[in-house]
């Protein structure tokens, strides 16, 4: 499977950087490809300050375009983007493929005092449900937020499923960056599947801090190596992935057994 992230700072209505990486990512046979939260739209403390009609009329324009780029590519395009239902704004990921869209409403959301998700978006909160989880030519995948990774009750769902690769558009900042490397490292090893998390870049300040988004959008192996990462610049990351890989990975280590030897008994 040949997956691609593209590393990008917030595109606002300009659609001609993802008419040309997808152009280019396709050349390269990529199947899937992702991007990061905040990309589509502005980050989350800008997005506060628009109108819900401005935030409708931006999603309306970057869901119409990723459907015709999808279409046209032979493509899925998996895309964080923030949507308005019956006036209420939801913070989604979508997945574009050629026929059909779907959207997964982010269960988790962050609930700061000085970046409150939860309290801004009208995601309902309610008991974790199944990530959203689809295959592209028989390699499975699922789809979570950055933030939702931290929680294990999104994969007490995903280790039944079989997933080959989960798919981890973030927004991740200040200085957490080692951390997150080994939180996604370990979830990429304890699951045995591959992770490939596309993270944003720019900058965003405000009177009380300085957000620096740093990219390191990256590429985790089921047993929990680096294999492939970006540093803090626009850029597109194609990558490689084998089912064969990930069965391995699963035999070796025996996690899964001992998992269902347990819920058996």
């Amino acid at each position: 499977m040949r997956a691609a992230v593209l590393q990008l700072s917030a595109q606002g209505m300009s659609s001609t950087k993802l008419y040309n990486y997808i152009r280019i990512a396709h050349k390269q046979g990529v199947k899937v490809l992702l991007l990061g939260e905040y990309i589509l739209n502005p980050f989350f403390k800008e997005l506060q300050e628009l109108s819900v009609a401005m935030i409708q009329e931006q999603a309306l324009h970057q869901i119409k375009v990723l459907k015709e780029l999808a279409k046209s590519y032979n493509m899925s395009i998996i895309a964080p983007i923030v949507i308005v239902k019956k006036g209420e704004v939801f913070k989604t990921v979508a997945k574009f493929s050629p026929s059909s869209t779907a959207y997964y409403e982010q269960q988790i959301l962050i609930n700061y005092a000085h970046w409150n998700e939860e309290k801004f978006f009208a995601n309902e909160i309610k008991e974790v449900q199944s990530p959203l989880v689809f295959k592209v030519d028989g390699f499975k995948f699922a789809i979570m937020s950055g933030f939702e990774l931290h929680f294990d009750e999104m994969f007490s769902h995903i280790s039944s499923k079989g997933v080959d690769c989960i798919l981890l558009p973030s927004v991740s900042t200040f200085d957490s960056y080692e951390r997150w490397k080994a939180l996604i490292l370990s979830r990429a090893f304890t699951h045995n599947c591959y992770i490939l998390r596309a993270n944003r870049i720019g900058e965003y300040t405000d009177k009380n801090h300085s957000w620096s988004f740093y990219g390191d959008s990256l590429l985790a192996s089921p047993n929990g190596e680096l294999l492939e990462h970006l540093g803090n610049k626009e850029e597109l990351m194609i990558v490689d992935m084998s089912h064969a890989d990930v069965i391995r990975a699963r035999k070796a280590w025996g996690f899964r057994d001992a998992q269902n030897k347990r819920s058996q008994s």
